[in-house]
């Protein structure tokens, strides 16, 4: 198997675990993951502003059909065009999502301003490397026609 399709699935499975497990936790249990994501003892979402559970539920969602989207490329791997359409998807919400809370970074401790920015840059950077081409011509092509 190419290293490129090699690549790419582990980025979709990656980007499809953070989606399954963020989404099911903002769906199913909205108050408990404002409360206490992204979990581990820490709380980076009370500070942000108050519950909504609407909103929180909307996010679980959003999550959720980015990983039912990450699942389809994996499914279909070969296909270079349905793998850069994923990786399109969510390099919109992380690129935006990494911006928006680098300003929010004053609010945090140097742990939390760490592990926010390290963990939004992996997801982006994992995003990134979905929508790069294959090389043209090479048997990882796939069914990007």
């Amino acid at each position: 198997m190419p290293v490129k399709i090699r690549v790419d699935r582990a980025c979709l499975v990656v980007l499809l675990l953070v989606g399954a497990g963020t989404g099911v936790w903002a769906f199913a249990a909205p108050a408990s993951w404002h409360g206490s994501f992204p979990g581990f003892g820490l709380d980076w979402l009370p500070r942000t502003g108050p519950y909504n559970e609407h909103l929180a539920r909307d996010v679980g969602a959003m999550f959720l059909a980015l990983a039912v989207l990450s699942g389809a490329a994996l499914r279909r791997i070969d296909d270079a065009a349905l793998t850069r359409a994923a990786g399109a998807a969510w390099l919109v919400f992380n690129a935006l999502h990494f911006g928006f809370h680098s300003t929010m970074l004053p609010m945090y401790g140097l742990l939390d301003q760490v592990l926010s920015m390290g963990s939004l840059g992996l997801v982006t950077v994992l995003s990134l490397v979905l929508v790069l081409p294959r090389r043209a011509g090479s048997a990882d092509q796939g069914a990007s026609r």
